[in-house]
């Protein structure tokens, strides 16, 4: 099919992507899907639902299978129900939607710097949400709304604040956005610590569990808001990504297929940054897993682009993989998810570093 004489991101030649095409109402709305893509997607939504499993079922308090399907229904028996369902179900959920959440904004943020070390705990998102929360603990000691507030405007504002400071045009823009990134999350991190040498004893232990990230209180009341902003944050996100694919060609090109640059980056790092804020006020700021999802997809899907729903299962995986292993691995003792993340996503960070040195020496 030859290309038409003014190229659109809806009249350019579908071969510019690679995947299938599904129309839908008449032509009028279109989606891109990939074999290979959905393949992993049930792969690893599989997955989920094996830690889930285990996670449901194993424990101090072990709960059958056929129990829990019964609590799931509501036909089990008091001690069960209020194991599954208001103990162990809630924290389930939480690390899914949180994971989900990371995974995407990840991905999101690697495609539009163009850059693997893009992800918003990198950049400092997390340390903008996370110092936030604390602010709004030491100095106006608010309640768990107040601190989850406190952390959302935390980290849009550091959002901002990253974006004027790395703003420019070129190959470059990424790189600035992560060298800007670890400054801010330095200088950060620093006013965070100055805080807490001036909380109180209970305030200075409230926030340091907090800042850890963890999945031990997770809760139903937790779970809820999370879900909401949720709901309205992924749907935006994947019909703006949409864009991602044309910006990945470089903005003078995106500019020449029709696409409204500015506003496009604009929507995406709003979405992006809410993603991530949402869920570092949901369970404080759980590391890594936004920078590691969008790697560990891609050589399973095999294609170029942001992958933002295979990103987001992975992340949904990697974390309630994590919070699994993070209740068991020391008998006795649930250390916070956060802890095991950082852990194993500062060895992952040293094995991709030394990959891409060894790629620019070859």
């Amino acid at each position: 099919m030859n290309a038409p004489t003014t190229l659109s991101p809806l009249s350019a030649p579908e071969t510019a992507l690679r995947g299938r095409v599904l129309r839908l109402y008449g032509g009028r709305v279109s989606l891109r899907w990939r074999p290979r893509t959905v393949l992993v997607c049930l792969a690893l939504t599989a997955g989920c639902l094996v830690v889930g499993a285990l996670g449901l079922t194993t424990g101090a308090y072990r709960v059958p299978l056929p129990a829990v399907l019964a609590c799931l229904t509501g036909h089990g028996t008091g001690a069960d129900s209020f194991i599954v369902t208001s103990l162990r179900l809630p924290r389930l959920v939480c690390a899914l939607l949180a994971g989900g959440a990371l995974g995407m904004s990840g991905a999101v943020f690697q495609s539009m710097s163009r850059n693997p070390l893009g992800s918003p705990d990198i950049v400092g998102f997390t340390s903008g949400a996370a110092s936030g929360a604390v602010v709004e603990i030491v100095l106006f000691h608010g309640g768990p709304y107040a601190t989850a507030a406190g952390s959302l405007a935390g980290g849009l504002v550091t959002a901002l604040a990253v974006g004027l400071l790395a703003a420019g045009r070129g190959a470059a823009v990424g790189y600035r956005v992560v060298l800007v990134g670890i400054g801010v999350s330095a200088m950060l991190t620093s006013l965070t610590a100055y805080l807490l040498t001036r909380a109180s004893l209970y305030e200075a232990q409230d926030a340091q569990i907090w800042l850890i990230g963890s999945l031990n209180s997770a809760s139903w009341a937790v779970v809820t808001p999370l879900a909401a902003a949720l709901a309205v944050l992924v749907p935006a996100t994947v019909l703006a990504a949409r864009a991602l694919d044309w910006l990945e060609l470089g903005e003078d090109t995106a500019r020449g297929l029709g696409v409204p640059v500015g506003r496009a980056r604009l929507v995406l790092a709003v979405c992006a940054t809410g993603l991530a804020a949402v869920t570092t006020a949901a369970v404080g700021p759980i590391t890594f897993v936004a920078l590691a999802a969008p790697h560990l997809c891609r050589p399973l899907v095999r294609s170029s682009g942001a992958l933002l729903v295979p990103a987001g299962v992975m992340g949904a995986l990697l974390l309630a993989a994590s919070d699994f292993a993070a209740q068991r691995v020391l008998p006795g003792t649930e250390l916070p998810v956060g802890a095991l993340t950082g852990v194993l996503g500062g060895l992952y960070l040293c094995r991709l570093l030394v990959a891409r040195r060894r790629a620019a020496r070859a």
